[in-house]
């Protein structure tokens, strides 16, 4: 994290200071506290506001049996002054809890966008930095430092990246849970009285979704009320909470530490992961903007350069471990015919893979199935006007393999007791120096000796045994794709865990795409798309057009539905293309040809989701300054005959748009100017159930 230019400040009781986004302000202040509390956070104050009178302004009074100088919820909540609720930091020395009691110290900083405040107790011998700054999307990044100062080993069991105060219009909390096939299910309730949160405890995020949060108001929805939308941009363990008392509410959030994790060395530091904080001023399409804006400028490796999003086909869902070269071969033949760029070989390549029960950890090209290795099957896809991905698991090990009959205690597990396995695979001990060499060196040669542009790294098993080694396994691992991306920049990388089970920004720092689900049943993926859109643009979710019945859910779908729907993310198809009927082969290949033509559009444009009363129509619309394609797909059957007419806001409203249905038999023939659009709408044919239209909006300078 950059900080901007900054001039030394007092932090002292009383004393209030600001920091500025291009559209967002907010203001801090001590009010009692030795750590300042978020006082303002809102639209962009005047240059000239008396911060001194704003904080006068929205000063509590003093309440019975507090103690003098009453302890409020601030960025650093600690009990030493009596605050009652959880501590941002729970260390201890030995097996004694650490009492802690900071004040301020020199080296703060306040700058225009960002701050660095340094607090220290040097009768514990510790100081805590924390840090804002605000990045772009008027998105800010938090993340706080423990240094150890005394003599003695610190263990450090908790500790938060970001501790907010709530605004007192947040009074509802949305959050996210889930499972494999059916990520990222929203739940929105008011927020208790108490204490409520969640953490993860699998070595990674995991399907319930907890690193992504939104507190807002109660009237919040597409276009409408304030939210505060939380992200921790970890790869491993997280923790979250809320907590309301009759004071008002605090939100913390940062990495799950087991016990005796994280030991600190005299002199020694530990740097929390980013929290990811935005403010969003006009419902949940304002904080989809900041987080979209965000990670196109500041997370994403070099995503002003990337290339056209290539339509993928993968074959696991057309093959499985049913492949040998000829099969693929008439795979990739199949592809190349209706339009697919990129040719992606799944589980199932590697020596003795016939099954999920073996093999995992000898990444070399079964000699069966490959006999003139890969190279022969990347030379034909190539010949076809295609590049080659191929799948991997390299943090993984199958007890029936070759490695782990040569090393079989590289992997995860406790001396003496036995190995309990999930999906018949173990975990490396990637921590251990010797591990992580030989996965670079494995994935190295692979990818030096053949023409490899993508990799499909995945991750099928939660982290057990855990003896308290989530935190640096999370941490080798970035360090061994950091590693891998350095020996080869131009190769892209797909991060998947049994779908969306390791989608963070740690990883969207160093990946070019993301798995939503392994759920590509077109009705489910548009919930499971709508609430990943709220964080990540259509560039960075992988959209499949899978086969029909769907294997998953057994849902049978028209192709038009399936592949209009997959056309609003990462476009691929796992499927077949030569086992389809000759109809669904021509609908989806005139798919794939739109998706092209407006693939620019959908991966830099401006996403917006679009509102209805009715709860069987989800509809999302991407727009720049000229054009715009929304998708509007019904799930199920309408309660009235006529559905209403849809509204499209987000245009330009004096502007005038003539009105297309790309791959319709005819065109609409109308020019509508955005603020008709927005206020009246247009009424569409959405009675049945899985029906989907595309709606283009060409802007007319003309008028």
């Amino acid at each position: 994290m950059e900080r901007d230019a900054a001039s030394s400040t007092d932090i002292r009781d009383g004393h209030a200071f600001r920091i500025d986004g291009d559209a967002i302000t907010l203001v801090f202040a001590q009010q009692g506290s030795v750590v300042p509390a978020l006082i303002h956070a809102g639209a962009a104050l005047p240059a000239a506001e008396d911060l001194g009178a704003l904080a006068r302004a929205v000063q509590p009074p003093r309440h019975a049996s507090q103690p003098e100088i009453a302890p409020l919820a601030s960025l650093w909540p600690q009990s030493g002054r009596g605050y009652m609720g959880q501590p941002a930091l729970i260390a201890r020395r030995g097996d004694k809890a650490l009492p802690m009691d900071l004040v301020p110290d020199a080296g703060s900083t306040v700058g225009p966008r960002g701050f660095h405040l340094v607090f220290t107790d040097p009768v514990a011998g510790i100081s805590i930095a924390i840090d804002w700054q605000i990045s772009s999307g008027d998105v800010i990044r938090a993340r706080s430092t423990i240094t150890n100062h005394g003599t003695t080993p610190l263990a450090v069991d908790r500790i938060a990246s970001l501790c907010l105060p709530l605004p007192a219009w947040a009074t509802h909390a949305t959050r996210f849970h889930g499972r494999w096939a059916a990520e990222m299910q929203e739940g929105t309730a008011a927020i208790p009285h108490g204490r409520s949160g969640g953490a993860s405890r699998g070595g990674r995020p995991g399907f319930d979704g907890g690193n992504w949060l939104i507190l807002h108001d109660a009237g919040f929805s597409a276009d409408q009320g304030h939210g505060l939308a939380l992200h921790l941009a970890w790869s491993g363990d997280h923790d979250s909470l809320i907590e309301r008392d009759a004071d008002g509410a605090i939100v913390q959030i940062g990495p799950r530490l087991d016990p005796g994790e994280i030991v600190l060395a005299p002199g020694g530091r530990f740097v929390t992961p980013d929290a990811v904080l935005a403010l969003g001023l006009a419902g949940r399409n304002a904080v989809r903007r900041a987080f979209h804006a965000h990670l196109r400028r500041d997370v994403l490796p070099d995503r002003a350069n990337w290339p056209a999003r290539r339509v993928h086909l993968n074959s696991w869902e057309a093959v499985a471990f049913g492949m040998d070269e000829d099969r693929l071969v008439q795979l990739a033949r199949a592809g190349q015919a209706i339009g697919i760029e990129r040719f992606v070989v799944d589980d199932g390549w590697f020596a003795g893979r016939r099954d999920d029960r073996t093999s995992l950890g000898d990444w070399v090209p079964d000699a069966q199935r490959f006999p003139a290795g890969l190279d022969r099957l990347i030379a034909t896809v190539a010949g076809l006007g295609m590049d080659f991905g191929l799948w991997v698991e390299p943090e993984m090990i199958s007890p029936d393999s070759a490695l782990y009959r040569a090393q079989p205690d590289w992997c995860l597990h406790r001396a003496g007791l036995d190995r309990p396995t999930q999906r018949h695979q173990l975990v490396l001990d990637l921590a251990r120096p010797e591990v992580s060499a030989h996965l670079f060196g494995v994935l190295d040669r692979l990818l030096t000796a053949h023409a490899i542009a993508y990799l499909k790294w995945d991750h099928n098993r939660e982290l057990f045994p855990n003896d308290g080694v989530g935190h640096a396994q999370a941490q080798a691992h970035h360090a061994l794709i950091d590693r891998l991306r350095l020996a080869h920049p131009n190769v892209e990388i797909e991060s998947c865990a049994s779908g969306g089970g390791r989608i963070d920004h740690a990883m969207l720092s160093r990946c070019h795409r993301v798995w939503p689900s392994d759920n590509n049943d077109a009705i489910d993926r548009l919930r499971i798309n709508r609430a990943w859109s709220l964080f990540l643009p259509p560039e960075v979710l992988g959209n499949h057009v899978g086969p029909c019945p769907n294997p998953i859910t057994g849902r049978a779908l028209p192709m038009a539905f399936r592949a209009k729907v997959a056309m609003f993310g990462h476009m691929g198809v796992e499927a077949d293309p030569g086992a389809m009927a000759e109809a669904e082969r021509h609908t989806l290949a005139a798919h794939i040809a739109c998706y092209k033509q407006y693939r620019g559009l959908l991966h830099s444009g401006v996403q917006r989701e679009l509102a209805f009363a009715d709860a069987g129509l989800f509809g999302t619309m991407v727009a720049d300054d000229t054009n715009a394609l929304a998708l509007v797909a019904r799930t199920d059957l309408s309660g009235d005959y006529n559905a209403r007419a849809v509204r499209f806001p987000g245009l330009v409203p004096d502007a005038f748009y003539e009105i297309g249905f790309p791959l319709a038999d005819s065109a609409a023939g109308l020019a509508l100017s955005g603020r008709m659009l927005a206020d009246a709408g247009l009424v569409l044919p959405l009675s049945r159930p899985a029906t989907a239209h595309l709606i283009a909006f060409t802007r007319q300078d003309h008028r």
